[in-house]
């Protein structure tokens, strides 16, 4: 394990050259790793793992920043540190995308926490812990119950933690018979519904027309009001928080969506009515969307192209 670790540190060094030289190739990679090797872990032996795991994550770099995106949402990549990003990068992947068998869950997380509390700032393990803990959540948590027992950290009563106030819509549009719905994807493999957070000195309904633009390139009109879903999210600076998300029924034009630049999702796309239920949602959208699609039956609805 030590081995490994001395390894993954190296790793780090040679990510954070790359990135503070604006590079990303496996080449040059390769050959900054035998460098660094030579310099840093001159008794390690085979190279062999960390070889494999600099040039894995180089090739899923975008997939793991996208994801970054996705966890810690107020939290841009150029903002991070170069250490935390490319601690971050090397957890994610091996919380994601190795043989669980060779690095569980538990271990690819533990082993990035270190790696941010040596070479790190003071927050650097919090912060750290904060988005890889959110992405374990989204994966269920495998492992969890997997070795010893650890102690329970004191937990912020529900009560008190901080409130985010989002807004969202189910976005409908009508061209000819058929009625369409629009849906973002995120990383997790989920279709969803496209919402963002709203600034203290706009409106809910304001705050959520801007959004939807922002996110899916097309005004919408809001015409119901869907009510509010609240759920509990890990927050890297904050900590645990509350985050409340009012939803609206949104009707737009039938046009090409153009997916904006929030951090996470991979598509947007309308569907037919008929074609949503072989989707995979969230559990707790899905309320949502079946109240819209509800309504879209009862409402008098025209065609807005």
């Amino acid at each position: 394990m030590a081995h490994r670790h001395l390894a993954r540190s190296v790793v780090l060094q040679t990510l954070f050259e790359l990135d503070f030289n604006g590079k990303s190739g496996v080449k040059e990679g390769e050959e900054a790793l035998l460098r660094n090797a030579r310099e840093f872990a001159p008794g390690i032996g085979d190279t062999s793992f960390m070889s494999r795991l600099l040039r894995d994550v180089l090739k899923k770099g975008s997939d793991l920043d996208s994801i970054i995106g996705k966890a810690a949402p107020d939290w841009p990549l150029p903002k991070i540190s170069i250490v935390d990003r490319n601690v971050l990068r090397i957890g994610l992947f091996e919380l994601l995308f190795e043989d669980k068998r060779e690095v569980p869950a538990k271990v690819a997380i533990n082993e990035a926490i270190e790696l941010a509390k040596t070479f790190g700032g003071e927050t650097s393990g919090k912060f750290v812990n904060g988005v890889l803990g959110a992405v374990y959540k989204e994966l269920g948590e495998p492992g969890k119950d997997e070795g010893p027992k650890r102690h329970k950290r004191e937990e912020v009563p529900f009560e008190k933690m901080p409130i985010q106030k989002l807004g969202g819509a189910v976005v409908f549009a009508k061209e000819g018979r058929e009625t369409y719905l629009a849906f973002v994807h995120d990383i997790f493999g989920h279709w969803t519904l496209s919402k963002g957070k709203i600034t203290p000195e706009e409106s809910v309904e304001a705050g959520t027309v801007r959004k939807i633009k922002e996110e899916l390139g097309v005004p919408i009109a809001i015409l119901e009001d869907l009510g509010t879903n609240e759920y509990v999210a890990s927050d890297p600076a904050l900590g645990k928080i509350r985050k409340q998300v009012h939803y609206f029924l949104g009707q737009a034009s039938y046009q090409n969506l153009t997916l904006g630049t929030t951090g996470g999702l991979d598509d947007a796309r309308w569907f037919k009515l008929k074609d949503i239920v072989d989707l995979n949602f969230y559990s707790d959208i899905l309320p949502i969307i079946t109240k819209a699609v509800n309504l879209l039956g009862s409402l008098k609805l025209k065609d807005k192209n």
